[in-house]
């Protein structure tokens, strides 16, 4: 059967499951995708706002990356602060290529960006459609799905894509197991909206030793705050004045990978297949550079190739976001001593800095070679 004919079922309307159906759809299949919310991410609650140079190139064949461009504010640079020193200030914007290292913009808008472009070829998620049951034999996948109506259907599929989340049905349907483990402290995050502009050109992380404030615009009048304390809020010092607080929560930081990203004619992308911090903005990058690979090795028949290609990936950016997280949460008196001293040497080494823009670019994994001249 040709590739661009084949039946395509993509669980979950995310940022991931979104980009795997347009990148689909443009090379000429007609991907079915479902989700079980009612419609994208609330744009007051997006939790993902980083978007790398990386990524930026990979959507850029689908023009996402014109519309992410008109409505994201850049990141020019990157401080780290602790009490009333400087510890590093670093320019990312001297990376090489076309983009700056970090843009940022709401999940929500990054997800609406993504349905706009996809309705240009006709495709639109099944809202309030549940994933209930995937076949045990994932070579031939048959899938229940049941509406909100409470009516079942079930198909056949020739290829099933998880992007489902971290407690994907898929996931488990087909038996891939999830190990991983989860930190001891709990992360706090705030959005407040001040009641004039404010300069959105950075992100600070402010250390408390032990503790941090880490502080990231969200639009050009709203700042997002992420803490490991539980009393950050009483903490933050505000640059105007607070018009609202939009939102708040908090969460446990989990490290967990798939021991299989597919089996089969079933793969996992996204959180469905890994999970880790939030430091390092990789979460969502991660998944959308997934769901590209993903699309294009189904149109090249090549498939069977993408957890090889994937694997590799994911283990750089699990490891790199690890070793991120334990620096900024830091309890040992002695280890942040230490740090404080070996962060500002380590930044004023050329390669160092540029390694570490390497990262926050996404350009420390494989180049996607579909695209001319990608880093």
């Amino acid at each position: 059967m040709a590739s661009g004919h084949r039946s395509i079922l993509i669980a979950g309307a995310g940022a991931t499951g979104l980009t795997a159906a347009l990148e689909l759809a443009r090379r000429g299949h007609v991907p079915r995708i479902v989700d079980s919310d009612a419609g994208p991410v609330p744009l007051a609650e997006s939790r993902a706002l980083g978007i790398n140079a990386r990524t930026l190139a990979l959507l850029s064949p689908s023009r996402v990356t014109d519309a992410i461009l008109q409505e994201a504010q850049r990141i020019a640079h990157f401080r780290i602060v602790s009490g009333n020193r400087l510890l590093a200030d670093v320019d990312t914007t001297t990376v090489p290529g076309p983009y700056s290292a970090m843009q940022v913009l709401a999940q929500g808008h990054t997800e609406r960006l993504l349905l706009g472009k996809l309705s240009d070829f006709e495709v639109a998620p099944e809202w309030q459609t549940v994933v209930e049951t995937v076949s045990h034999d994932p070579s031939k996948p048959r899938v229940t799905l049941r509406r909100a109506d409470g009516s079942v259907e079930t198909a056949d599929f020739d290829i099933v894509i998880g992007a489902d989340g971290a407690h994907s049905t898929v996931r488990k349907a087909v038996g891939i197991d999830f190990p991983g483990q989860a930190l001891e402290s709990s992360f706090y995050l705030a959005d407040f909206r001040y009641a004039e502009p404010i300069g959105t050109g950075s992100v600070e992380i402010n250390l408390f030793d032990p503790g941090m404030i880490g502080c990231l615009p969200v639009t050009r009048d709203v700042l997002r705050y992420i803490s490991t304390l539980p009393d950050f809020e009483s903490r933050i010092r505000h640059p105007a004045r607070v018009a609202e607080r939009v939102w708040a929560s908090d969460f446990r930081i989990h490290f967990r990978r798939a021991s299989e990203m597919a089996r089969g004619n079933v793969f996992l992308a996204g959180d469905a297949a890994h999970i880790h911090s939030p430091a390092g903005a990789r979460g969502m990058n991660l998944g959308i550079e997934d769901a590209c690979w993903l699309g294009w090795l189904i149109s090249e028949g090549r498939e069977r190739e993408y957890a090889a290609l994937r694997m590799p990936a994911v283990q750089t950016v699990l490891k790199q976001t690890h070793q991120l997280t334990s620096l900024i949460a830091m309890k040992n008196p002695m280890a942040i001593a230490v740090r404080n001293l070996a962060v500002p040497f380590l930044l004023r080494i050329p390669a160092f800095r540029q390694k570490l823009l390497h990262g926050v670019s996404g350009y420390d994994t494989q180049s996607p070679p579909w695209i001319a001249g990608a880093l």
